[in-house]
């Protein structure tokens, strides 16, 4: 059995590969029957399972070329972030962006549009210069330009199964990091203000709490703050993961205390502020677990957004956090920020407790701004509904056709999803 990080996907896959060579990689493919592949299990929809052969590219994770000049470098597709922009900062280099968990596999990342926050900033994906992908008949095919490229970038495993990646990357950066919790409405009311005077930003706020934990990262030329193990330790570890981790628990068993445990959490927020390397600001440890759904839309419907789906879990058990950030527009065919410039509204709700009403209603109300979802993460749509909002929904469509015309890597999400 598989199942992902939250455990609430699964499945028993006919034949579990775990290839160390590309040949192997391509024997696998030529010989599968729906072939699916799973990184670190950081998905929450259902873009990994199948029953047929499950490829897991563990030990296909290094780092092949780097050219510090140009800032290319070539990695193979199952080495995880936290790997890859340690190896990077070692020769000099950084990812321009990095979302706020660091566990996914490449790959995975890349192509179910894995995003940070930065208003000029696009998805992980607009970084990419190449792919190598394994076709179904085994045959390999790198996309280095024109519409393949722009499919390939986020391309939920329905092209082929990607081999390593050509990643245009940037001198490395320190970054002045910043928490600091302020009154929501306040927030919201000047929230173009804090997104385009910062390089980052982005916040979180609690359904029933009037305040905003708002995080701004800048980059910086200040050396590093001083390294605080034990107090670090109890910021991320103790109070942000296992204090947390039992109130969830504590709501879950008595969800009418939820209002006044989230209250709390909103008010129990401190400012945090240090000065680190790009990469260690960027993520941090999530262990807690839970389901999301994330929605990008166009940046200038984020306050009514916001406002819209809080209104909506205020009238369900959930005890975790409503999440905002930004991402620049990109002309990836299948991205969730095609062509415009995007807010990302996200919702969560703690492990063993019901997702499926809270977030059917904030993917119907999302709808009234064209709403597009985050493909790793929860979604009810169906492709009938989904094609109109992605302007070269066809295109994509085609090219798939054209690399898979016999469904080689078709599972039951993607025959829903893309179909």
């Amino acid at each position: 059995m598989w199942s992902n990080w939250s455990r609430g996907q699964s499945c028993a896959p006919a034949e579990h590969v775990r290839p160390a060579t590309r040949a192997e990689l391509s024997e696998a493919v030529a010989r599968g029957r729906a072939v699916r592949v799973a990184g670190a299990g950081h998905s929450f929809s259902g873009v990994v399972p199948t029953d047929g052969t499950l490829l897991s590219l563990d030990r296909l994770d290094r780092v092949l070329d780097v050219d510090r000049d140009s800032g290319l470098v070539r990695a193979e597709a199952g080495i995880r972030l936290h790997r890859l922009v340690r190896e990077l900062h070692a020769h000099g280099l950084a990812l321009p962006n990095l979302g706020d968990i660091d566990a996914q596999s490449l790959a995975g990342a890349l192509v179910t549009g894995t995003h940070g926050t930065g208003r000029k900033l696009g998805n992980l994906a607009t970084s990419v210069e190449a792919m190598e992908l394994v076709l179904a008949d085994g045959s390999e095919l790198t996309v280095d330009s024109g519409d393949e490229l722009r499919g390939a970038r986020i391309g939920l495993g329905a092209l082929g199964v990607v081999a390593a990646v050509t990643l245009r990357c940037v001198p490395a950066f320190r970054l002045h990091a910043v928490d600091r919790p302020l009154p929501l409405d306040d927030v919201l009311g000047e929230l173009d203000r804090h997104v385009d005077g910062n390089d980052h930003f982005e916040l979180f706020t609690f359904p029933h709490s009037p305040i905003a934990l708002t995080r701004t990262n800048n980059r910086s030329d200040s050396a590093p703050s001083p390294r605080r193990p034990r107090r670090e330790w109890l910021q991320d570890v103790v109070l942000d993961n296992h204090v947390f981790g039992l109130l969830n628990r504590v709501a879950r068993r008595a969800p009418k205390t939820i209002p006044t445990l989230n209250r709390l959490a909103g008010r129990s927020a401190s400012q945090r502020e240090r000065v680190a390397d790009s990469f260690d600001v960027f993520a941090s440890p999530r262990l807690v677990r839970f389901e999301e759904m994330e929605y990008a839309l166009p940046r200038e419907h984020a306050v009514e957004a916001m406002r819209a789906a809080r209104q909506i879990l205020e009238r369900y058990p959930v005890s975790f956090p409503i999440e905002l950030r930004f991402s620049a527009g990109d002309d990836a065919l299948l991205s969730p920020a095609h062509a415009r410039d995007s807010a990302y509204v996200a919702v969560h709700v703690y492990e063993g407790m019901s997702y499926d009403a809270p977030f059917r209603e904030v993917e119907a109300v999302m709808a009234e701004w064209g709403g597009r979802p985050h493909w790793g993460k929860r979604s009810f749509l169906s492709a009938a509904e989904l094609a109109p909002r992605y302007p070269r929904w066809a295109d994509f469509a085609a090219i798939r056709e054209r690399l898979d015309p016999d469904g080689r890597f078709v599972n039951a999400w993607a025959r829903q999803t893309l179909l």
